[in-house]
């Protein structure tokens, strides 16, 4: 009896999952829905969306929404999270059946989109997007590079992407390594070119007063952390040849599949390189320390001690009169001829950014909805608001912030004022961000040129994040919680002197015992995975 009442009930589960199933593939329009132009519909309906919130705390009171409802008549009933509490609360929603139309700014992995997505909870879009999207499907049609990368681990597309615009070099490139151009003249040097050139330029910075104050405060590397020079030195050692996506493994031109990057002697080099660096007090001393936070390194650059740095833009961090004494330079060459933008991004900014869920009743009016982000119109307006309002466009046909913005009234950073008319401060956000109508700091023209100097070693081929089942996800995360720490923590005590290159040998065989093994197998099924999408 047990057996039959077992049987019965998995019958049931089976017949309410296929009624989930089939309830997703209903799509259906009415005479209320416009499938061109503006307003989206005649008469006004509301869209719940699930959002992790920027810097603003009311997106009613947000210019962009309060405008982007009177176009298309769709009002949206924002449930806003903190940052710091998102992926809880989304999970628990998702967990317990109580959740919106749609989950915005979603931080979706792609194990979290199958898993969900396999279980009819998130809308297949495979032929939507074309049906529905007419300005996404030109961009996935113009760059085939990012529908390849949008396809989750069952074949199925669930979510839509933030995008960065492919041609947008200032932010494809990442963060740029900046040195102190009057330095160099001071020095009688030229812009660093190879590894040991860099390591000369650092050298007369400690040696020279160049502030010439007698003091020597120069720091001839400053940041508040190391990864951004660890990120850029990976290029000149030959790693990370698929793009900042993937900081552990790449493609191995000798096996012609993938490796793991801190077990290669490449990658011992680079280490051994940043070591000398640290040791000869070449690097911020205090560069690991938690004081060592945001605040005391934009107040040692503010104040004209770095000599050199990572980051988006110098004028950006140490302000005008300061940051603009620094130049982006390319790639340094390094011991063995490589030269390369190994902090190159995918411009899939955010695989997981949009979902539509099965409650959702009004899925081509929100397909719509968000296809206009995907225009040029649309992304002017959503990163820049309104012309006359929040943005002017100068002599030069460049588009840039009144001054209300800039030099707030109410005496907030730019930021907070911004968050009154816009909400892509945070990331996350779907739609696409174009050179052509963005006003940040990769759009400062000394970004613009420091991203034409790398732009000869951009990589032929990057990555987007692999796509993985939950079952793989689950056993990769227990893998990478233990792998993936312990290289971050040795890589530091490598560099900083506190462990000895004399074992190596013992933090290559730790790492292997790790089950390095199982963790490669998974990366490469998703690599092949991906390949074959």
């Amino acid at each position: 009896m047990k057996k039959v009442y077992f049987l019965l009930f998995a019958f049931i589960l089976l017949l309410a999952a296929c009624n989930k199933e089939d309830k997703t593939n209903e799509i259906t329009t009415d005479e209320n829905f416009n499938e061109t132009g503006m307003p989206i519909v005649e008469e006004s309906i509301t869209l719940e969306f699930m959002a992790r919130k920027s810097d603003a705390d009311n997106y009613d009171e947000v210019l962009i929404w309060k405008e982007y409802e009177k176009m298309t008549g769709i009002h949206i009933d924002w449930s806003l999270v903190p940052s710091s509490g998102w992926t809880e609360k989304r999970n628990l929603a998702l967990s317990s059946g109580d959740y919106k139309d749609v989950f915005y700014t979603a931080d979706l992995s792609s194990a979290d989109l199958s898993e969900y997505g396999s279980q009819g909870m998130f809308l297949k879009l495979n032929d939507l997007i074309e049906q529905y999207m007419p300005n996404l499907t030109a961009i996935l049609k113009e760059y085939p590079e990012i529908e390849k990368g949008l396809y989750d681990a069952d074949g199925n597309i669930y979510s839509l992407p933030g995008l960065y615009e492919p041609d947008f070099w200032s932010v494809i490139s990442g963060h740029k390594l900046w040195v102190r151009e009057d330095w160099l003249e001071k020095l009688g040097m030229d812009v660093p070119e190879t590894t040991d050139d860099f390591y000369d330029y650092l050298t007369a910075v400690k040696e020279t007063d160049l502030i010439g104050n007698g003091k020597n405060e120069e720091i001839p590397f400053g940041s508040y952390s190391l990864d951004g020079l660890k990120g850029w030195m990976r290029g000149s050692f030959g790693l990370a040849n698929r793009g900042s996506s993937h900081t552990f493994v790449d493609f191995d031109p000798e096996s012609d599949g993938l490796r793991f990057i801190p077990t290669t002697d490449r990658y011992k080099e680079m280490l051994e390189y940043m070591h000398k660096l640290y040791d000869e007090g070449l690097i911020q001393e205090n560069i690991f320390s938690s004081a060592n936070d945001n605040n005391s390194s934009y107040a040692n650059g503010t104040n004209g001690l770095h000599g050199s740095t990572v980051f988006v833009n110098t004028e950006a961090i140490y302000g005008e009169e300061e940051g603009s004494k620094f130049i982006g330079i390319a790639p340094l060459e390094g011991p063995h001829g490589d030269r390369m933008v190994s902090t190159q991004r995918s411009p899939i900014a955010a695989k997981g950014a949009f979902v539509i869920t099965d409650k959702n009743e009004h899925v081509p009016e929100t397909l719509r909805w968000l296809d206009y982000f995907y225009s040029d119109e649309g992304a002017k307006f959503f990163f820049m608001g309104i012309e006359g309002e929040t943005y002017e466009e100068n002599e030069d046909g460049k588009l840039e912030f009144v001054d209300k913005i800039k030099n707030s009234p109410d005496g907030l950073t730019m930021e907070q004022e911004l968050s009154k008319y816009v909400t892509y401060l945070g990331g996350g956000y779907p739609g696409i961000m174009k050179e052509q109508f963005f006003d940040g700091a990769e759009s400062i023209p000394s970004s613009l040129a420091a991203a034409e100097e790398m732009k000869p070693y951009m990589l032929e081929e990057v990555w987007p994040e692999f796509s993985y089942t939950s079952e793989e996800y689950k056993k990769r995360s227990t893998l990478a919680a233990d792998i993936e720490k312990y290289v971050k923590e040795m890589e530091d005590k490598f560099i900083s002197g506190s462990e000895s290159f004399e074992n190596w040998d013992k933090y290559v065989n730790t790492i292997e015992k790790m089950n390095l093994e199982e963790y490669m197998e998974i990366e490469n099924t998703a690599y092949e995975r991906y390949k074959e999408s």
